[in-house]
Order: structure tokens, then C-alpha cells, then sequence
């Protein structure tokens, strides 16, 4: 059964929720420091929820943690809240129309389980996720346990670099990293059991106009379609605002909602990549940092409904909202599974361009996040108007 959470209207009801239900479901993993706030100059975006989703943990199958921040959040602003069965956060504001716009943002990281225990103590690992193994060397992970986050160190097998002959070297397999941290074997198999999920630590930092941290990807989007709905005036549709879990091992939290939800257009906010940077022509930027909003019209999940993108772009013009086109060569988004999703939905991603994916230094632009949350709320005001037929 369906975790069932109250309406914004029923305040008694929802404080017994978040001291009952809620603790318990958090209290399975550890919680990060609460941030001091943070506030974009000349705009009303608070950076504070933003820091503690990123430094929430949260692999896949093991959002517990961060859908307990993410329930707290969406409360207060929708009609309607649960969990299903797989563990999506589904919250649904109820419009005057017939028109059901399903957003959705995934709430796992990518990340680790622990798969076995050396007899040195070291921990080997379950990837669920898609690492470069480039940027595993040396970072510090945790691994939580049911007694507490246990601090590690990511490395791999082999000599180190002062004895290895220089024509040995070369770049790491993902399947010989381990997790050292630190106890003898036994301490070891005492605290971490073969499944616990293992994420990257690193703490969410402001640098220059951007944010820096970890799991932005999608904790960004997330925490773009709150900021949403915080800003929406008056809408004709009924928004359905999914936080999707098991995005990052098949878009898995998705395709069952959808399928629960029955949209009649469906848009997925994820970042993209923005490689803007030395090394890399301009033809394959895919986006640039702080250039606006991305509006997707392909990647290898899906080809977005053009209707649905030129309505996108037509609400940009008009409300003055900088944004650029986005052409993904590879990787995906949840609008594949709901495109999919029964007989088939209108479907494409809003998306924010992100330097760095898939690192713990995940980099997005300060401005890049107001003007996708500006263009979404504008855009589900107008919702209603949109004719998708093909």
C-alpha cells in the first residue's frame, strides 16, 4: 500500500505525518547539516532547499532520505500527496480544466551498494549509475550503514603510481574500485551489510555565479519544479508533480507512474549536459552555462513532441525568458518512459544546462535555474491552450 500523506489544507494531519512517518523513513539514512540560506541577487530563489537536496543522500531504491526532504517541500503546495509503491513522490494540484500536465524530476543520485567484503577489509562495488572511472580516483564516499554514515576512500586495485613503470599506466576500470575505510576486516563486516548504498561526499558550494555540488543531477530539478509551483498563478490544468525515483537505471519510477497518472502531456526536468568549455568545439556544446533554459528537442530516449516544444519556446518569447535549444546526441531522460506510457503521451524535457555531469562537482548557472523555473510556472498558466495532436 501507497504511503498516504495529507493536503496543505489539513495542518493537524500533516505535523502527525512528518513527526510520525517521516522521521522514521529519514532516520534510514543520515542527515546532512542544515545550510544557512542563500538568496540569488535580484531574485526571490532561496539556494538553501537546493544545498540540502544535493547533499541528501539518495542512490536507486534508496531515496528514503531524500523523499522525506522532498515530501516536507511539496506539501505545503499542492492539494494532494503519496507515495506509491515504487516510491515516487506524486503531488498533484488540482486545476478547473480536464488537462493533466504530468511534471517529472528524479530524486536518485548515482552511486554505489556494497557488493562484497575483502578478507584486507576493502569494500567492493555494485555501480547503479553510469561513472566515468576518470573521476572515482581518490574521492571520499559514505557508506550508510544501519549504525551510521561510515567514511571511505575510493580507490583502485593496483600498484601506485611511484613503482609502477610509467608504460603500465593507464585509466582505472570501474570494477576495480574499492572503498577503503580505514577498520580491520572484522570492524568491517560488523557495520557495513552486503547491499548498504555507498554515495560521493562532497558539500554544495556557491562559486562565482553557480552552484557546485553533487547529485544536481536531479536534485537541480527537483528542486526547480518546487520552485515552480511556488511561483504559479492562476492554471487551468491539474499539474501532476512526480519526484521520480530509479531514473538513473531505466527511468523505472517514471513508466509506473505514468502509467497511475494517465497524463495528457507530460514533461520531464532534468539537467544537460553544457560543455562549454576548452577542448570541445562549439557544434558540440549541446548548451551553454548560464545562456537560459533548455528546451529539448532530442536525445536517444526520446524526439519531443514539436507542438509541445514550439509551445514551450512561443511561452519564452513572450514572457522575455532567455533560453536556447537543446539536440542531445546520447542519454535520456524520464520523458522517454512517459512518452511511452500506454497509448502514448506528448512528451519532451525541460532542462537545465549542467557542466561536469556525473562528477561530484556537478556545475549549474545561478541564472539558468531562475529562468527554468520562470518558463515552467508561465508555461502551466497556459497549459490548458496547447493542441499536441499530430
Amino acid at each position: 500500500m501507497a504511503a498516504q500523506f495529507p493536503s496543505k489544507t489539513d495542518k493537524a494531519e500533516a505535523k502527525r505525518a512528518k513527526n510520525g512517518h517521516l522521521q522514521h523513513e529519514a532516520a534510514a539514512l543520515d542527515a546532512p547539516p542544515h545550510p544557512s540560506p542563500s538568496t540569488l541577487p535580484g531574485t526571490t530563489l532561496d539556494l538553501t532547499l537546493l544545498k540540502r537536496l544535493s547533499e541528501t543522500p539518495g542512490v536507486p531504491g534508496r531515496e528514503e532520505h531524500v523523499r522525506a526532504l522532498v515530501v516536507e517541500a511539496l506539501t505545503p503546495l499542492v492539494d494532494e500527496i503519496h507515495v506509491d509503491t515504487l516510491g515516487n513522490v506524486i503531488a498533484t494540484k488540482k486545476g478547473t480544466g480536464n488537462r493533466r500536465v504530468m511534471l517529472a524530476a528524479h530524486m536518485d543520485e548515482i552511486g554505489f551498494l556494497a557488493r562484497y567484503i575483502e578478507t584486507s577489509g576493502h569494500v567492493r562495488l555494485q555501480p547503479v549509475g553510469g561513472f566515468d572511472p576518470r573521476d572515482l580516483m581518490g574521492q571520499r564516499v559514505r557508506i550508510h550503514t544501519t549504525s551510521g554514515p561510515l567514511r571511505g576512500v575510493l580507490a583502485p586495485g593496483g600498484k601506485h603510481y611511484n613503482i609502477l613503470a610509467s608504460e603500465h599506466a593507464r585509466v582505472p576500470k570501474l570494477e576495480e574500485y574499492f572503498v577503503d575505510v580505514g577498520l580491520p576486516v572484522e570492524r568491517v563486516r560488523e557495520l557495513v551489510r552486503l547491499g548498504d548504498p555507498i554515495t560521493l561526499e562532497r558539500t554544495c558550494e556557491e562559486v562565482g555565479e553557480c552552484v557546485s555540488g553533487k547529485a544536481m543531477d536531479d536534485r537541480a530539478s527537483v528542486f526547480v519544479m518546487i520552485e515552480a509551483l511556488r511561483r504559479l498563478g492562476k492554471h487551468k490544468a491539474t499539474i501532476v508533480a512526480v519526484a521520480t525515483v530509479q531514473e538513473e537505471v531505466g527511468t523505472r519510477g517514471a513508466a509506473t507512474a505514468a502509467f497511475e497518472i494517465k497524463p495528457d502531456v507530460a514533461i520531464a526536468l532534468d539537467v544537460t549536459p553544457s560543455m562549454d568549455i576548452p577542448g570541445v568545439g562549439e557544434s558540440d556544446h549541446v548548451t551553454r552555462l548560464g545562456a537560459g533554459a533548455a528546451i529539448k528537442v532530442f536525445d536517444s530516449s526520446h524526439i519531443g513532441n514539436y507542438k509541445l516544444v514550439d509551445h514551450l519556446r512561443r511561452v519564452a518569447e513572450a514572457q522575455g525568458i532567455p533560453y536556447q535549444m537543446e539536440l542531445l546526441p546520447r542519454g535520456g531522460t524520464d520523458a522517454g518512459a512517459m512518452q511511452r506510457a500506454r497509448a502514448g503521451t506528448p512528451a519532451t524535457t525541460h532542462s537545465i544546462p549542467t557542466r561536469y555531469i556525473h562528477t561530484v562537482n556537478e556545475m549549474v548557472h545561478r541564472a539558468d535555474l531562475d529562468a527554468v523555473a520562470t518558463l515552467l510556472a508561465r508555461y502551466l498558466e497556459d497549459a490548458h491552450t496547447g493542441d499536441y495532436r499530430l
